[in-house]
């Protein structure tokens, strides 16, 4: 087994961990970019707490890719043209549904690993209409430093394309507003992504996301809760001493 395989299952079974309450059953899937023409991304009916390399999927990237500007007409299809991306034809083993925007993000956003979760206390908030409000504004400052000054809000879509075409978008305008990509998206009445270089940084992003959805839910219990002005983000954000903190979250 590679190290990066190794780290990858790590990753994925402490984000299963139940009593993180991130995930329940087979929810929520995870993936790795092996290299510019491949990724692995969990194989559909595991369940990440307790999943092993058999429960992984190596897929080209380009085919997946590929489904996003050439949609097929049929689900049937889609699934076909995913399984024939398929690097190592095991019989019976089927790449999770939402293969198509782990590939994108992983191209798109230059991340090297992915963790998708559905924690019950971010969907506290996804599934009310506070979601946007807790995707745009900051109210603490280690948030803005692992989650970024905003997270990327997607509106609710089907799973599985048409999930990651509308993925596709939010992510295209946060760049194109932000100079950079996100390291948290939001998916209304669904659950989070986190976007980063190595597990830790996944795991970070991931428990200050919830973190940051606690604390704004007991906020919303006082009927008052405010949140930190735009240029104090900026200014956090961009404080040398926190980019090295940042870095060093990364690596550890």
């Amino acid at each position: 087994m590679s190290s990066s395989l190794a780290s990858l299952i790590q990753l994925s079974r402490a984000l299963g961990d139940p009593a993180r309450d991130y995930v329940i059953i087979g929810e929520g899937n995870t993936s790795l970019r092996c290299d510019a023409e491949s990724f692995l991304v969990k194989a559909s009916g595991h369940q990440l707490h307790e999943i092993s390399a058999e429960g992984f999927v190596r897929l080209r990237m380009e085919p997946i890719l590929s489904l996003l500007d050439d949609p097929p007409a049929t689900l049937s299809e889609e699934k076909a043209r995913t399984q024939a991306a398929a690097l190592d034809g095991r019989a019976g083993v089927k790449a999770s549904v939402e293969a198509s925007f782990h590939a994108m993000l992983l191209h798109e956003c230059g991340a090297r690993y992915i963790g998708h979760t559905h924690p019950t206390a971010v969907n506290k908030l996804l599934c009310s209409e506070y979601a946007a409000d807790f995707a745009r504004q900051r109210r603490f400052p280690d948030e803005v430093v692992l989650c970024g000054p905003q997270s990327a809000l997607v509106p609710y879509a089907d799973p599985g394309l048409p999930l990651a075409l509308e993925m596709r978008k939010a992510v295209r305008d946060y760049q194109a507003q932000q100079g950079e990509a996100p390291k948290l998206i939001l998916l209304v009445n669904h659950g989070l992504v986190a976007l980063g270089q190595s597990p830790s940084e996944v795991l970070n992003i991931t428990a200050m996301a919830v973190k940051a959805a606690r604390i704004y839910h007991g906020a919303l219990l006082t009927d008052k809760p405010t949140h930190l002005p735009e240029a104090a983000v900026w200014h956090i954000y961009r404080r040398p001493d926190e980019i090295y903190r940042r870095q060093r979250f990364v690596k550890s």
